[in-house]
């Protein structure tokens, strides 16, 4: 993490909203959602707001050898954005304490807001995680008793 990443640092980024990343597309193999509305999902909208986040930090990182990863949100979600819609993410640092980042975070589609909170992220060493991760999936795969 470089000196130079600090509270105040901002960041914009727009999406248009394909249909794939609508409500039936999200887990596409849980019935429910197939005949649900083909708006943004919120689950989809999430993972945006993770996205804009990375690319403000991508810059103040050694990037890829160190990365972040997404550990809380409190955001809401008050409009429904169709696909063809572009969403604007705004995000602002808040806290920088030690290796955990705050961030505010607002989105709208150009007609409405959708989305307003906080998100929290982490930095990490890329190939300690992925190690850690690795190790983890090995014990799933190994039998029981």
């Amino acid at each position: 993490m470089k000196e130079n990443l600090k509270p105040g640092l901002t960041y914009e980024f727009q999406y248009m909203v394909p249909e794939d990343k609508t409500v039936p597309f999200l887990f596409p193999d849980i019935e429910e959602g197939t005949v649900m509305p083909k708006v943004l999902a919120s689950g989809f909208m999430v993972g945006l707001m993770e996205f804009a986040c990375i690319k403000a930090l991508k810059p103040y990182l050694d990037w890829p050898d160190e990365q972040t990863v997404g550990t809380g949100f409190q955001l809401d979600h008050t409009a429904a954005t169709p696909a063809g819609f572009t969403v604007t993410v705004r995000v602002k640092l808040e806290k920088v304490e030690g290796r955990k980042l705050s961030f505010y975070i607002e989105a709208d589609d150009g007609v409405d807001p959708i989305s307003k909170g906080t998100h929290e992220r982490f930095v990490i060493n890329a190939k300690k995680f992925s190690g850690a991760v690795a190790n983890k999936a090995g014990k799933h795969l190994k039998p029981q008793g």
